[in-house]
């Protein structure tokens, strides 16, 4: 392998917007380190691209094991540029069922911490590199259906930002992006009465860009910045209506 080959992790890459991305990346030259739960489609994943690429069983939500894995797979593809965290999981949850909402705050909250937090310490020692993580148009208001999901969104958001905050201040070459999709063509988009449903290559291919401009914060597709816009806006008196 060259010494000047571009390396990533995406973390979450059996399926969705990571396995997309994946595959984007790898036809740009990307070396690859792939997790997830589901090791057999990471393994098939793998076999598609035309880069060399790493895989490795994670589960999240136990975070001493994940962090135990990214750090062996840094090691073992000798270093990254670019982590990005595309794990993550949600319901429609008009019930408060407790397992549901357990799940998505284990996921999305304590999970995603632990991978974004490891991944900080490796750039903060190597004084480079790029920490990607998925949050979501949803993050902008809460959810009657969806409680926990929107707000673990929100946590990502904030939690991302206060990184990038502690990154500035070092005056340190480390990218924080925060990537907000609005509905994609996923497992992931559930419940009724959905609109603006985006194929995922092209989500993938906006991602990709915004990636390549290090960019802070990205909707997508576009025209969701417009409607992430509203929704922020929205009076809360019209908001509760919806």
């Amino acid at each position: 392998m060259g010494v000047n080959m571009k390396k990533a992790i995406i973390i979450g890459s059996s399926s969705g917007i990571g396995m997309q991305l994946a595959q984007v990346m790898s036809k740009d030259g990307f070396v690859l380190g792939l997790t997830g739960r589901r090791i057999e489609l990471l393994d098939s994943l793998k076999d598609q691209l035309p880069t060399q690429a790493y895989t490795k069983h994670m589960d999240i939500t136990n975070t001493n094991a994940s962090i135990d894995c990214l750090n062996s797979l840094i090691d073992e593809m000798g270093g990254v540029d670019l982590i990005i965290v595309s794990a993550g999981t949600g319901y429609v949850n008009k019930n408060l069922e407790w397992k549901l909402e357990q799940e998505t705050i284990n996921t999305n909250v304590l999970g995603v911490t632990a991978i974004i937090d490891t991944s900080i310490r490796y750039f903060l020692n190597k004084k480079s590199g790029h920490l990607a993580a998925i949050s979501s148009v949803a993050s902008l208001r809460g959810s009657a259906e969806c409680p926990s999901y929107n707000a673990s969104k929100a946590y990502l958001s904030n939690y991302l930002e206060g990184i990038r905050c502690k990154i500035k201040k070092q005056n340190l070459d480390i990218a924080i992006t925060d990537i907000k999709p609005g509905l994609v063509d996923t497992a992931m988009a559930k419940g009724d009465g959905l609109f603006w449903i985006m194929p995922l290559e092209k989500v993938a291919a906006q991602i990709y860009t915004a990636l390549k401009k290090r960019k802070d914060q990205v909707y997508v597709t576009k025209r969701w910045a417009f409607l992430g816009f509203i929704l922020k806006n929205l009076p809360r008196a019209l908001y509760y209506k919806i």
